[in-house]
């Protein structure tokens, strides 16, 4: 790793690294779109509950679309080039990287949390979909701008290396992927109804019983026969990992519905539509009710429940979400069809 000229990228600080980098790659490129927005023309929101799917032992269960999807969504409804790139041998991966940078190009990066030495030890999980951007490098190592840190990061060539090749579920492979210019025109309006289009899609069409707004009812069926099922200790262990995969891991469910919420207030003004800041309303009363059954579901954990804490009472707000949310995307659907 050689050091390379200073570039004028801009670090930002926001609370989804996806969305985030995303938005900041966009801002280098001179299209200044918020993470909401980001958000909501890639379709990110999203729900998936993988029992056959183990992360670390536990359960895959999923708030947000498949890493790098939203990214590519975003970049392709706003017209502007992407170019992604994986690799099989670790050192041509870096010397990929290191290529880009020399020529100037932020590159952004899909890495495993585990390896990132810059997080603090709570947070480092075996989670292989972390986003980040490298737009530089000197003699501590990678320049980072890793958006929900609030100051650039450095990183050495042997951690980035083990965090781009890291193992296990969404293996990111050294994927690696860069944007190739704006276009001089952008149909705002038009991305923003794809985007809208494919998130009610993927909530409401989709024939999966374990996917979108059926996949929150299966998910909240599922919880209430956990104790039951695996008995109380390994019930609670599954609890702990289902709060953790929405709390800790990018913004969680809530925050995404909230994120989403964000983005309707913007999109109403962009399609000049009021229906959607009454959407967005609604959206903002789920994100609340997501963080409600979290706040029980840890009182439950911790050992600290109350009478009607328990796993019924968290099935229950689930089932409830799930109505909401096909309400809202039922509605949603109906003013951009």
């Amino acid at each position: 790793m050689t050091d390379t000229a200073k570039t004028d990228f801009t670090h930002r600080h926001f609370a989804h690294c996806e969305s985030g980098s995303t938005s900041n790659l966009l801002f280098h490129y001179g299209i200044s779109a918020s993470e909401a927005l980001v958000f909501g023309i890639g379709s990110g929101v999203f729900f998936g509950y993988f029992p056959f799917l183990k992360l670390n032992g536990l359960p895959l269960i999923t708030y947000r679309s498949f890493p790098g999807r939203l990214m590519k969504n975003t970049a392709k409804r706003l017209g502007v080039g992407v170019k992604g790139f994986k690799f099989k041998d670790p050192e041509k991966g870096m010397e990929a990287l290191d290529d880009m940078l020399r020529r100037g190009v932020p590159v952004g990066l899909q890495t495993g949390v585990y390896w990132l030495p810059y997080f603090p030890p709570p947070l480092r999980i075996h989670f292989n979909a972390h986003i980040i951007i490298a737009y530089g490098a000197n003699g501590n190592g990678y320049l980072i701008s890793d958006p929900v840190f609030d100051e650039p990061v450095t990183c050495t060539r042997e951690d980035l290396k083990k965090a781009r090749f890291a193992r296990g579920m969404l293996s990111p492979k050294g994927r690696m992927f860069h944007f190739a210019g704006a276009p001089e025109h952008i149909d705002l309006a038009a991305a923003v109804v794809k985007g809208i289009k494919e998130t009610c899609f993927m909530m409401l069409k989709l024939p999966v019983p374990i996917i979108g707004v059926r996949g929150i009812k299966f998910f909240a069926k599922s919880i209430r026969a956990w104790p039951e099922k695996h008995g109380k200790r390994k019930a609670l262990l599954y609890l702990g990992h289902a709060i953790r995969m929405q709390e800790e891991v990018g913004t969680g469910g809530g925050g995404f519905r909230l994120m989403y919420a964000a983005f309707l207030q913007e999109a109403a003004a962009i399609l000049k539509d009021d229906r959607l800041l009454d959407l967005s309303k609604r959206m903002t009363v789920i994100g609340d009710r997501w963080r409600e059954y979290a706040v029980s579901s840890a009182r439950i954990y911790k050992d600290r429940a109350s009478e009607k804490d328990n796993f019924n009472l968290l099935s229950d707000i689930l089932l409830d979400c799930a109505e909401k949310e096909q309400g809202l995307f039922c509605d949603l659907s109906e003013i951009v069809r």
